[in-house]
């Protein structure tokens, strides 16, 4: 422990601050947030982690974002100058840009002030259907059907040449300078959605791109509030002001009796963004030593994509989901909640022993999942600090409905038994485990990661499966590897976690959806009927067609179980008393720069 606190120390930095002399000589205004998992590139065209998300949402901007204050949520012009034009029957989007929107500086801008224009948003979007990018988000975009942009693709694999990007198309047009114009195939009603979504649309500028080349990743040159200032990879990472930001000020429109947003408003509004001079992002893996750095106040608060309380110390923060008395005496603040998000398990629909669509291939995955015990998991690993996940969808968004109710979540080893006997899963040679049908060996494989808390996941896992004769074995690596893998059908199975970005619950679905496959659909599912069935629902605006497609999908997803949904997650936000104005947001990234920070509450050490 002493070594691993050293080394926590040293990981820290320049992310821990001593109170004593900020006090004597006042600095910068730092907000200090720690991350459980390391990012993995600062590029928007190669994401999809939240953890990378997190970082790039405050240094590219999309031409909406969604209000800070505004509950139930709402969309507002961001980049944009107002909200798009779009034709009756949702095919047509037209965004005029905002004029005057400044890149921050760069050495590719050659000394010159760089302005974002139209084409800047056309180019950031090309970028994700290059296949030399190898965007994990493509298999998204493509369903999302801009005119042409498949047609430009295709062609730069078919004839093996660099893509086109000064080539035309119809679905993504720089009208003017300022004029973007969106085509699509099909009716796409909450395309604003996307459209929100700075990971998808973050602007970037060419030539920063091409003055980079594979080094861009570690050159994000976006016009967000924040700059990139310093990366040690999977170690730390600074944020500093972009000096380039336009005068954004402090605004909303919160709901009237939302108590809470109207006091943030009446105390922030007209104060120019952002509020802080820096950030810095400490990756600490172990929960213990997170939590400790935390309440050291090395770290200002624990939350939304800086990482909420660690499920290990969730009942000593929040006993019975009250913050715990010691805490409060000591100013800190805390607020428990139910999260847009799941933890789950993916099962390899390609690899020749978990996966297929074969009758005893479909009982497997449903054996192995009424063999674990979904409660069992909330009680030990997450210390009670979840609800049974019973589909994909997740709660605050479209299509989840808390009635629905699934074998998801059931734990019943002896139907788990009676199914693998059934479909000729059978210790044929008395030595307590299962083979194959066909005899041979059976032995499944979980990807797991270094941390005490995957070890607890991975012993339940190991109980369960135990139980039903049925051999596991646990690979571990880090959480960037892990994820590379699996994007690649690498793994046979593995458990993560997933939060929605987006108040749309076909988000969701996406980890069922055939053209997903290596980025949200990391199971490898392609089944035709789902496949129609989420492209119509992309078709349909909200309404109960819609609603009775959410549940057509849930059903599918429980019968053939390419993923195991176990829990969405209970999180408790806590946070310092010199931490001004944080609100949890529901589905988006970007709020660091909604944070002040008051340094003269600040505890000495």
């Amino acid at each position: 422990m002493r070594r691993l606190m050293l080394a926590l120390l040293a990981v820290l930095g320049a992310a821990a601050a001593n109170a004593g002399e900020a006090a004597a000589a006042p600095g910068p205004k730092i907000l200090r947030v720690a991350f459980a998992a390391a990012e993995t590139s600062l590029d928007p065209a190669k994401i999809v982690d939240s953890y990378s998300r997190a970082l790039t949402a405050h240094i590219f901007e999309a031409p909406y974002r969604y209000d800070h204050l505004a509950r139930p949520y709402r969309i507002k012009p961001n980049l944009a100058d107002g909200m798009p034009e779009v034709s009756p029957d949702f095919k047509v989007w037209t965004v005029k840009l905002r004029r005057g929107i400044r890149f921050a500086d760069d050495p590719a801008f050659k000394g010159q002030p760089r302005e974002l224009v139209a084409q800047d948003v056309v180019y950031s979007m090309k970028r994700i259907f290059d296949p030399a990018v190898k965007s994990p988000v493509v298999g998204g975009m493509l369903s999302t059907g801009f005119v042409g942009l498949k047609a430009l693709r295709d062609d730069a694999i078919e004839q093996k040449k660099p893509f086109d990007y000064d080539r035309e198309v119809e679905g993504m047009k720089a009208l003017d300078r300022y004029t973007v114009r969106f085509t699509l195939e099909t009716p796409r009603p909450r395309l604003i959605e996307t459209l929100a979504a700075p990971d998808l649309f973050g602007a970037v500028a060419r030539e920063v791109v091409e003055h980079y080349g594979s080094e861009i990743d570690a050159h994000p040159v976006g016009t967000g509030p924040f700059r990139l200032k310093q990366w040690r990879r999977s170690s730390l990472i600074v944020l500093e002001r972009n000096p380039q930001f336009r005068e954004e000020l402090y605004d909303g429109e919160p709901a009237a009796d939302d108590a809470e947003a109207q006091a943030l408003l009446q105390q922030f509004k007209g104060r120019r963004l952002p509020l802080v001079d820096e950030v810095h992002v400490a990756i600490i893996n172990e929960s213990q030593p997170r939590w400790l750095s935390f309440l050291n106040g090395q770290v200002d608060l624990l939350a939304p994509q800086a990482n909420a309380v660690p499920s290990d110390f969730f009942g000593i923060a929040m006993p019975r989901g009250k913050l715990a008395p010691n805490l409060a005496k000591q100013g800190i603040i805390g607020k428990l909640n139910v999260n847009a998000d799941s933890g789950l398990t993916f099962f390899n629909m390609e690899h020749p022993l978990i996966g297929g669509y074969a009758p005893e291939k479909v009982a497997l995955r449903r054996a192995i999942s009424l063999a674990y015990d979904v409660r069992r998991e909330i009680q030990l690993a997450r210390r009670g600090a979840a609800v049974p996940a019973q589909s994909p969808v997740v709660p605050h968004t479209s299509g989840y409905d808390p009635a629905f109710k699934s074998e998801m979540s059931d734990f019943d080893p002896a139907r788990a038994r009676a199914l693998l006997d059934l479909y000729g899963y059978l210790d044929r040679d008395a030595d307590g485990w299962r083979e194959l049908p066909d005899g041979s060996a059976l032995q499944l494989e979980m990807a797991t990661q270094p941390e005490q808390r995957n070890r607890t996941f991975d012993e339940l896992w190991k109980k369960a499966m135990d139980k039903v004769g049925l051999r596991i074995r646990f690979v571990t690596g880090e959480w960037p590897e892990n994820l590379k893998a699996a994007r690649a059908g690498k793994l046979m199975m593995w458990q993560l976690g997933s939060s929605a970005t987006s108040p749309d619950g076909q988000q969701a679905l996406a980890r069922l959806y055939g053209p997903e496959t290596g980025s949200q659909n990391m199971s490898r599912f392609k089944l035709p009927a789902f496949d129609r069935l989420y492209e119509r629902m992309q078709q349909l605006p909200d309404g109960p067609e819609r609603e009775a497609l959410f549940l057509e999908a849930k059903r599918l997803a429980v019968a053939y179980m390419p993923w195991k949904f176990h829990v969405h997650r209970l999180e408790a936000d806590v946070w310092h008393p010199w931490v001004i104005g944080f609100r949890r947001p529901l589905f988006w990234y970007e709020w660091w720069h909604f944070v002040d920070i008051d340094d003269s509450k600040r505890k000495p050490h």
